[in-house]
């Protein structure tokens, strides 16, 4: 990613508050602290572009996979998002189980799933329509409704629900 196109530099503060040119990753790392002051607890997740947009900010240009979750209340908002698994530049090994324990401790009604895929081709494999099958089952055991998967690449997203594989 290049970031010459900018009209002005960026600037970040270093630990003793002096102001230094920042680097892309820099860059990267104070958007995504921005998204999370963007998206607090409570923030409603009716919308599909809203989930859409929130991953795509948050796992866009990370260079491994990554498997996040956005833990929902009956309503639709958010009550606690966390990144679960890291794996490679081509994938990452998912449990199940984790996720079940996770959105039992924090109470949650309903999951949005998201990972990124390094590639920048967010089209699902069929490691990645497995996954959300088996996890889909597991959280309907404990009457917890998966809303959605969505894959990142680079900044296109893809929903399997409106495919129909969730």
């Amino acid at each position: 990613m290049s970031f010459s196109s900018f009209d002005s530099p960026l600037f970040v503060r270093d630990s003793k508050r002096r102001y230094q040119l920042a680097n892309a990753d820099q860059i990267l790392e104070a958007a995504r602290r921005m998204v999370d002051q963007r998206m607090q607890r409570g923030t409603s997740f009716l919308d599909p572009s809203i989930a859409r947009g929130f991953f795509r900010d948050k796992l866009a240009g990370l260079e491994r996979e990554v498997f996040v979750a956005a833990f929902l209340d009956t309503r639709h908002r958010l009550v606690h998002y966390a990144e679960l698994f890291q794996g490679t530049i081509d994938g990452a090994e998912v449990h199940p189980r984790v996720i079940v324990r996770e959105a039992l401790m924090c109470n949650s009604a309903a999951i949005l799933a998201s990972h990124n895929h390094p590639s920048g081709n967010p089209e699902p494999s069929a490691a990645d329509r497995a996954v959300t099958a088996r996890l889909k089952q597991a959280l309907a055991l404990v009457d917890i409704r998966l809303l959605d998967h969505i894959i990142v690449g680079g900044n296109a997203t893809l929903s399997l629900a409106e495919r129909g594989w969730v």
